[in-house]
C-alpha cells in the first residue's frame, strides 16, 4: 500500500510540476500580448508592484498602462485560469461517473439551462437587475443548477438512476430548453447580437470581482471530487463490482454529479458558454497519465487553465483589434476532436 502511495506520488509530481511551468509560460505569453502596445519591461514592472512583500518602486509608467496591465489582462487570465480548470474538473468527473469519455460538463443539460436562462434575463429581465451585473451570472447558474435537479428526476426510477436513463433525460431536457432558447433567439431583435455574444463565450467582462465570486466553487468543487477519487476509481471497473466492494453507488453519483455541476454552472455564469474544454482536457490527459483520477484530477484541472488561457489569448489576437467570442476558438479545436472520438468508439464495434 506504501509502495501504491509513492508510485501515486511520483507520478502525479513527474506530470504536475512540467503543467505548471507550462502554466506560468502562458500567463507571461498572455499578459504580454494585447491591442495595446506596451513593453514586456513595463507589464511586468505594474505586476510586480502590485505584489506583497516586493519593496516599493518608482512608479514610471503611464496610468493608462496600469490600467490595462492589472484590471483588464490579469483579472482576465485569472477567470481563464479558474474557468479552464473548472470546465476540465467537470468534464473528468462527469466521464467517471458516466463512464463515457465523450461526456462533459454540459451532457446533463447543465449549459442549456444556464443558456435559457441568461437569454430569457437578457430580453426580459434587464429592469429586475437587483444585484447589478451579478444579477445575469445568478441567474443562469440557478437555471443551470435547476435543469440537473430536473434531469435527475426523470432518470430516478424505483429507487435507482441507471447511467442510460439519465444521458436519455439529458437529451430530452436539452431538446426542449434548445427549443425555448431558439424561441427567445426568434424574438429578440436588437438584443440578439448580446445574447449570441454570450452564447459563444467570452471573458470580457472578467474583473477581480467576478474571480472572487467564482473562486470558492472552484475550490470547493475541487475538493469535494477529490475525495471521491477512490470511488471514481472504483466505478471504472463497473458498477456492480464497485457495489460489491462497499461503495454506495447511487450516493456517489449522486454526489459527484452535483459537485461538477455546481463547479461548471459557476464557470458557464461568469464565462458563457464554452464548450468541448470538459470533452478534450480530461480525454487527453487520460491518454497521457493514465485512468487514476488522484493524478487525472489535477493535472486536467491545469491544462484546462492552459488551454483556456491560450484559446483566450487568440481570441482577443488573431483579429486584433476585433475580438472573437472564445467558444469560436475551442469549437474550432474540439469539433474536430470530437469526430476523432466518435469514429474511434465506432471503429470498436466494426
Amino acid at each position: 500500500m506504501k509502495e501504491g502511495q509513492q508510485g501515486f506520488g511520483k507520478k502525479l509530481v513527474f506530470w504536475l510540476l512540467p503543467l505548471l511551468f507550462v502554466l506560468l509560460l502562458a500567463v507571461v505569453g498572455s499578459v504580454s500580448l494585447g491591442s495595446a502596445q506596451l513593453s514586456f519591461n513595463m507589464v511586468w514592472k505594474i505586476i510586480f508592484s502590485h505584489l506583497p512583500f516586493v519593496p516599493d518602486m518608482e512608479r514610471e509608467w503611464p496610468k493608462a498602462a496600469e490600467v490595462i496591465v492589472w484590471n483588464i489582462r490579469m483579472p482576465r487570465i485569472m477567470m481563464a485560469i479558474l474557468v479552464g480548470a473548472a470546465l476540465a474538473m467537470a468534464g473528468v468527473a462527469y466521464q467517471g461517473v458516466l463512464r463515457n469519455p465523450l461526456a462533459d460538463p454540459y451532457i446533463l443539460g447543465v449549459s442549456s439551462g444556464a443558456s435559457l436562462g441568461a437569454a430569457s434575463f437578457i430580453l426580459f429581465g434587464q429592469g429586475l437587475a437587483i444585484l447589478g451585473q451579478w444579477t445575469l451570472p445568478l441567474v443562469a447558474f440557478v437555471c443551470g443548477i435547476g435543469t440537473l435537479f430536473i434531469v435527475y428526476r426523470l432518470a430516478y426510477i424505483a429507487g435507482k438512476v441507471q447511467i442510460e436513463t439519465l444521458l436519455l433525460s439529458g437529451v430530452v431536457v436539452q431538446a426542449f430548453l434548445g427549443a425555448g432558447l431558439s424561441l427567445i433567439m426568434s424574438i429578440s431583435g436588437e438584443k440578439m447580437q448580446q445574447i449570441l455574444y454570450w452564447l459563444m463565450g467570452s471573458l470580457t467582462l472578467s474583473d477581480w470581482s467576478s474571480g472572487v465570486a467564482v473562486a470558492p466553487y472552484v475550490i470547493v468543487g475541487w475538493f469535494v471530487i477529490m475525495l471521491f477519487t477512490r470511488e471514481l476509481n472504483l466505478l471504472a471497473l463497473g458498477e456492480q463490482k464497485a457495489h460489491h466492494l462497499g461503495m454506495n453507488v447511487e450516493r456517489t453519483r449522486l454526489i459527484v454529479l452535483l459537485a461538477a455541476s455546481l463547479t461548471a454552472g459557476a464557470a458557464v455564469a461568469v464565462s458563457g458558454v464554452i464548450g468541448f474544454v470538459g470533452l478534450i482536457v480530461p480525454h487527453i490527459m487520460r491518454t497521457l497519465v493514465g485512468s487514476d483520477h488522484r493524478v487525472l484530477l489535477p493535472v486536467s484541472a491545469v491544462a484546462g487553465a492552459i488551454l483556456l488561457i491560450a484559446a483566450d489569448t487568440l481570441a482577443r489576437t488573431i483579429m486584433d483589434p476585433q475580438e472573437l467570442p472564445i467558444g469560436v476558438i475551442t469549437a474550432f479545436l474540439g469539433a474536430p476532436f470530437f469526430g476523432y472520438l466518435l469514429r474511434k468508439r465506432r471503429q470498436r464495434f466494426f
